[in-house]
């Protein structure tokens, strides 16, 4: 709990933007949900000077910081208590919490190489954190650049966790995973890579060449492409046995 028995704050980003007293929602303006978006993104002590310029980006910079300066003196409470507002910089309040910050956490664990992904990492619930898009129908350009820099980190840390669910022999989530990355990024080699290793160490050989032969056909009508080693070597021997 917060000074006061406040209940804590939490900024959620995955799925959309929400704000969190303890459990219960709390309704914010569309202009305070980017204001509060921006920072909980920034990680760090944000400068005015900064803030004005990435969320107002075609005003003359002195409309820009007076934009900034209104938006903020018209923050609800709740949004005030998630920031701590300075005079030349704004942060994340020291007991708000943001969604994100965990989720990349989580991938960042399942990728290191030095380390053997933990016991508590390797469950549906991370399948299903690593399965959600960050700020979806946003088109701020900075909201753009961190939905794909997520984006292309919760895809590698999916098919990490396919190939980890493999090695402790629990096929039927290291198809989920995998499955998850490729219905992010249909023409992803390395997700159908990680689905087809995931079925052949079930031993479901149909289900494995029927993912490869659904890509292939993906690729060459989307892209004109032909899937490379890095797929077909997985089933080169089950498509000679099963091709007349």
């Amino acid at each position: 709990m917060e000074s006061g028995d406040r209940p804590a704050m939490r900024v959620v980003l995955l799925g959309g933007f929400r704000l969190l007293a303890g459990d219960e929602q709390v309704t914010v303006s569309g202009g305070s949900e980017r204001l509060l978006s921006f920072v909980a993104l920034s990680g760090q002590a944000v400068p005015r000077t900064l803030m004005a310029g990435r969320l107002w980006p075609d005003r003359p910079e002195r409309r820009a910081y007076a934009s900034l300066r209104s938006a903020l003196a018209r923050l609800e409470d709740a949004g005030r208590r998630a920031l701590d507002i300075a005079a030349g910089e704004v942060r994340l309040s020291q007991d708000a919490r943001v969604d994100v910050e965990e989720a990349r956490a989580l991938a960042r664990r399942v990728l290191d190489p030095g380390l053997a992904t933990p016991a508590r990492d390797l469950s549906a619930d991370s399948v299903e954190t690593l399965s959600v898009d960050l700020l979806p129908g946003w088109y701020d350009d900075w909201a753009v650049q961190e939905a794909e820099e997520w984006h292309q980190l919760r895809l590698h840390a999916l098919e990490a966790l396919a190939d980890d669910f493999v090695a402790a022999g629990r096929f039927a989530d290291a198809v989920a995973a995998a499955g998850v990355a490729v219905r992010a990024e249909p023409l992803r080699e390395s997700s159908h890579a990680a689905l087809i290793r995931a079925h052949l160490a079930e031993g479901n050989q149909a289900e494995a060449l029927r993912d490869y032969e659904r890509y292939e056909q993906l690729l060459e009508a989307e892209m004109g492409l032909r899937p490379t080693a890095l797929v077909s070597d997985l089933v080169a021997g089950l498509r000679a046995v099963a091709q007349p």
